[in-house]
């Protein structure tokens, strides 16, 4: 198995499609998947440059050319899923950049099977940017 064959993060085209607009509009963009607080369970946006990563962060892949980050306490929970953001009609997060566009990101998932398990454990997760 290659890191191409086993990714933690998956966009679909409508999320690609999304996240170029907003690359485009307000240049480079990182995704944090919330843990529940201001705006739920939710992928957000934010510009690259505003937005802090705490040191518990890890990276879990990009996404058109968006770094992809999630708490650490929350991976240990979501580790044996890979996470598929999707763009949907709906009201983003107030705090996300595509809030004003009428599209929202959503997390669905999928568990990943043993093999992939497997391979996940003997490459772990990138911590900070």
């Amino acid at each position: 198995m290659t890191p191409e064959d086993v990714l933690r993060v998956v966009a679909t085209p409508a999320a690609v499609d999304l996240i170029e607009r907003l690359i485009a509009e307000h240049g480079s963009v990182i995704f944090h998947q919330s843990g529940g607080c201001c705006d739920g369970s939710a992928p957000m946006c934010f510009p690259a440059a505003e937005f802090m990563l705490g040191s518990s962060d890890v990276k879990l892949g990009t996404i058109a050319n968006a770094p992809f980050y999630m708490g650490k306490a929350q991976f240990e929970y979501w580790h044996n899923l890979q996470l598929i953001i999707d763009a949907v009609p709906g009201r983003a997060g107030i705090f996300s950049l595509e809030q004003p566009t009428g599209l929202r990101f959503l997390t669905r998932s999928r568990l990943f099977d043993d093999a992939e398990n497997a391979w996940l454990a003997a490459h772990p997760v990138e911590k900070g940017r």
